[in-house]
């Protein structure tokens, strides 16, 4: 379903579009307003983080952005400006910061853009038309700034539906998880966001084009502070990703099978509707599910432990689960490796995954053209006492997105 990606960047062409064709056709109000956003936001993608997939790449040039769209007056004297003269002045902006980004080949997304503009264009119209026809002239102190907080809050809100929208259209993942995910994303980074949009433009009102600078200094650091916090983050994804691959080093597992669990394992939690810290604790599980192997002193064949015997599956897992708390993982990863071969009407959701997953990796396996069939059939064979009908039902979903034929169900 790719309606609604087009539909969100057709939105944001013709807007491109109309404004700049407005604005070279009258010219700018307030140039020198217009130019010190443009910079600003122009250093904002400049510095855009062109690392691991983050919310926000570039929140300075998204504060600045929301900062130029509330803004009412500079040092006192009221502006003029408009809602295509906002649109027309970020989008030139961040096309211009983004020009070293495009010669590296890392951008920019013409999702990121569009929600750029969208979002920036919604601001600009809740709020400049209502300054513009001094309805807020009275509202002073208190009052002016919990309606830039309230006008804000909508932007945020609105902006999270344009990225789960996207998402859910590039992804076919279900909205409503995309849509939790990035709702709770505001709490981080988003709010820093809107919080420095709002007081860029309070401080311009008041002091002028100097409190911009001033105003962006924290933003940066902040920004700074993620990138330290993704670059740990990474590391430590990494340091599992190594240890789940002793298993296949020593022999005890093919070469991949970790990797294959635990990328499709995601997909199918994406399904479920997981997000967040439940998808993370469900990517490292299924990277070390099988390294309760590694105390066996003789290895299963080929590491498929699906077939064995329910208490052998057990012994395995417990073992697993002590290793996983040995290296300092977080426990909840340990929990959901040790309980792989429990009844899945008691396993967290977590554990349904791993073990739906790994059983069908195993069974579709160095089977031919047909095996993902056949596995995928068996699991629904096994759904009575082994395998949740629900995980295996979204397994099959995730497989269908991916262009596998599935067989019918009576």
């Amino acid at each position: 379903m790719r309606w609604p990606r087009l539909l969100v960047h057709g939105s944001a062409g013709v807007l491109a579009l109309v404004s700049l064709g407005v604005i070279l056709w009258t010219g700018l109000e307030e140039r020198g307003v217009a130019l010190a956003f443009g910079v600003l936001i122009t250093v904002g993608e400049l510095a855009r983080w062109t690392g691991a997939r983050v919310r926000e790449a570039a929140p300075l040039g998204s504060a600045g952005a929301l900062a130029y769209a509330l803004l009412g007056a500079d040092a006192g004297r009221p502006t003029t400006h408009g809602v295509l003269q906002v649109v027309a002045v970020v989008l030139a902006a961040a096309l211009l910061g983004s020009v070293p980004h495009i010669a590296r080949g890392q951008g920019p997304m013409v999702d990121h853009l569009s929600r750029r503009l969208l979002s920036t264009a919604f601001c600009a119209v809740c709020f400049q038309p209502l300054y513009n026809r001094g309805v807020l002239d009275d509202w002073g102190g208190p009052a002016y700034a919990l309606v830039l907080i309230a006008l804000l809050t909508l932007t945020a809100l609105c902006d999270a539906v344009l990225a789960a929208a996207l998402a859910h259209s590039r992804t076919r993942w279900p909205f409503a998880p995309l849509l939790r995910h990035e709702l709770r994303a505001l709490l981080g980074i988003g709010s820093a966001v809107c919080a420095t949009g709002a007081v860029m433009a309070l401080a311009v009102a008041v002091v002028g084009l100097w409190a911009l600078p001033v105003f962006s200094l924290p933003l940066l650091l902040t920004q700074l502070a993620f990138r330290r916090y993704a670059a740990v983050r990474t590391t430590y994804r990494q340091t599992i990703a190594s240890l789940a691959r002793a298993t296949e080093i020593a022999g005890y597992t093919p070469a991949g099978h970790a990797r294959r669990v635990a990328e499709l394992s995601k997909a199918v939690g994406r399904d479920l509707g997981l997000t967040g810290p439940d998808l993370t604790v469900l990517e490292y599980a299924a990277l070390m599910h099988d390294i309760g192997q590694l105390s066996l002193i003789d290895p299963v064949p080929a590491g498929a432990t699906a077939g064995l015997p329910t208490e052998e599956q057990r012994r395995i897992a417990l073992l697993g689960g002590a290793v996983v708390r040995q290296t300092g993982v977080d426990g909840s990863v340990a929990v959901v490796v040790e309980r792989q071969a429990d009844p899945y009407r008691q396993q967290p959701v977590a554990a349904r995954i791993v073990r739906a997953v790994n059983a069908y990796e195993e069974k579709a396996r160095d089977a031919g053209p047909g095996g993902p069939l056949t596995a995928l059939e068996e699991l629904r064979l096994a759904t009575a006492g082994d395998y949740a009908p629900e995980v295996v039902e979204a397994l099959a979903r995730v497989l269908a997105r991916d262009s596998l034929t599935l067989p019918s169900v009576g």
